[in-house]
């Protein structure tokens, strides 16, 4: 008798997403939103025991193949939706001490750069993370995974960035790399060592000892098999790091076998954006005040606009140009951005400010928050949609339609189950709690 996973059976809804094998979806394509639904009968997806999706199809098809199959779990999903878990493109999850009465400083008016400027923001941060435990930081660190996959997340992008050291920043991706391997969701790690420039160094001196210290201490202990990190990021903005220095350090980040994936004309159009084309990187985020050059530039280079729709509302800054971005052929991603000043967890309440404020469609969202976040991290080809061979990162909905998660705004019991890897690790019966 053939053994299985997982069989979700009878579903109103299988939302796919795409169904052709493609890597991202662009410009028109991220309105058709491919989805299995009949009137007639519910469908089923299948589970293999490697995690991955062995079979989808109608129900009387399926339940017939399968009719001698042994699955470890069967789940009734009658009048409920099937979707992909959401991919989270964008977080700085591992840090300590709180900002809270930062938030009260900018409902009074003082800018981003201004808080940075007198010694909170990112400083205030490093300052907390540098004299916290590793073991402090790896409690919270899985805290706000199983929040995330209490939301719906099932792949998230983790950066250090809080260090600004090599000891700090090594024990962030430590951390990490524990977290990883202690909550129920898939990570995708990024080295963030030139996320502001340290208290009492020149922007140059901070860039030389990413190069020349940070990256060669990561690239040894990759290498080694002790540590596991995916990408490398920068905060490429006018007073932390210019073009130059950015450029200079991703290339030695590219060189070392990271992929490219920054911080880019966020508060000021540096042209980030034709520089991170030119370089071949995957991903860039924010682009508030990317330049129209900047937009055709990344179209033509394939990089993934990577969206923060809580920094734009939290910072009140002029959203971006997503519609401009769609239009010209870029694959646009959402992320949460979760971290002290942009404090959300919640990919589904991105994906509803997404539609409201930046005036995306909803599928245009769905597609953002699965198959391009996840090709925003390189992952696209195993996450980001139902297909056969790809990972079993599900959700499913107690709705029998998938709007239902974007248009019950801040409500996530519309979640009934999240699935990873073909287990079942969070339901409304019985939370996350691995």
């Amino acid at each position: 008798m053939a053994k299985y996973k997982l069989l979700i059976r009878s579903a109103r809804q299988v939302v796919q997403v795409t169904n052709t094998g493609a890597r991202a979806l662009y410009g028109a394509d991220m309105q058709l939103v491919a989805v299995l639904e009949s009137d007639v009968e519910g469908h089923s997806i299948v589970v293999g025991l490697d995690g991955k999706i062995s079979d989808i199809g109608p129900d009387s098809e399926i339940l017939d193949k399968y009719r001698d199959a042994d699955f470890t779990t069967v789940i009734n999903a009658s009048g409920r939706c099937v979707m992909p878990g959401l991919v989270d493109a964008h977080t700085h999850p591992v840090w300590a001490g709180d900002r809270v009465h930062e938030f009260a400083m900018k409902l009074a008016g003082a800018s981003y750069m201004e808080v940075h400027n007198a010694g909170g923001g990112i400083h205030f941060t490093v300052d907390h993370t540098r004299q916290a435990t590793e073991e402090e930081l790896l409690q919270s660190f899985c805290g706000r995974l199983r929040a995330m996959v209490r939301f719906g997340t099932t792949l998230v992008e983790c950066k250090s960035g809080y260090g600004l050291d090599t000891d700090s920043e090594l024990k962030m991706l430590r951390v990490i790399d524990k977290g990883r391997q202690s909550v129920s969701i898939d990570v995708s790690s990024t080295y963030c060592g030139a996320h502001a420039v340290p208290k009492g160094r020149t922007a140059a001196e901070a860039t030389d000892d990413v190069i020349k210290r940070q990256l060669p201490a990561i690239q040894k202990l990759m290498t080694s098999g002790e540590l596991r990190v995916d990408n490398i990021d920068v905060f490429c903005e006018k007073g932390v790091f210019d073009v130059t220095q950015s450029r200079d350090i991703l290339l030695a980040g590219k060189a070392a076998g990271l992929q490219v994936n920054f911080h880019g004309d966020e508060l000021h159009c540096l042209n980030s954006a034709e520089m991170g084309a030119d370089i071949g990187a995957l991903a860039i985020s924010h682009l508030e005040e990317v330049s129209r050059d900047g937009i055709g530039a990344m179209s033509r280079s394939g990089t993934v606009a990577v969206i923060l729709p809580t920094t734009a509302y939290i910072l009140r800054l002029s959203p971006p140009p997503v519609r401009q971005m769609i239009t010209e052929g870029v694959a646009v991603a959402l992320g949460s951005d979760f971290n002290p000043n942009a404090y959300c967890l919640s990919m589904p309440m991105v994906m509803h400010l997404a539609c409201v404020n930046l005036r995306m469609s909803m599928p245009e969202v769905l597609c953002a928050g699965t198959i391009n976040a996840a090709a925003a991290l390189g992952k696209s080809s195993s996450h980001g949609s139902i297909e056969v061979g790809k990972v079993a990162n599900l959700l499913v909905l107690d709705a029998h339609r998938w709007e239902h998660l974007i248009y019950q705004f801040g409500c996530n019991d519309v979640i009934e189950h999240v699935i990873w890897h073909g287990d079942v690790v969070h339901s409304k019966s019985k939370p996350c709690t691995s």
